[in-house]
């Protein structure tokens, strides 16, 4: 699944340590979720939009039928 979270943290001047603390994993899991290669948990999905003050829908992008059984 693609997401912003490299493009915001970025534009945000956050490395991806300090947002892998704040958000309560390693530094590999951003790396993993920036590179699409780890889906988030709805409750990481949560944390990082509320970090960067917007909905799971706006940070997270949903492509196709990815999540509905691949019709």
């Amino acid at each position: 699944m693609k997401n912003r979270i490299q493009e915001l943290r970025k534009s945000r001047k956050v490395t991806q340590q300090e947002l892998a603390d704040v958000l309560c994993v390693t530094r590999q899991t951003i790396i993993s979720l920036e590179n699409g290669k780890y889906n988030a948990s709805l409750t990481l999905a949560h944390k990082a939009a509320q970090f960067f003050g917007m909905t799971i829908e706006e940070l997270f992008i949903f492509e196709g039928d990815e999540n509905l059984g691949g019709k």
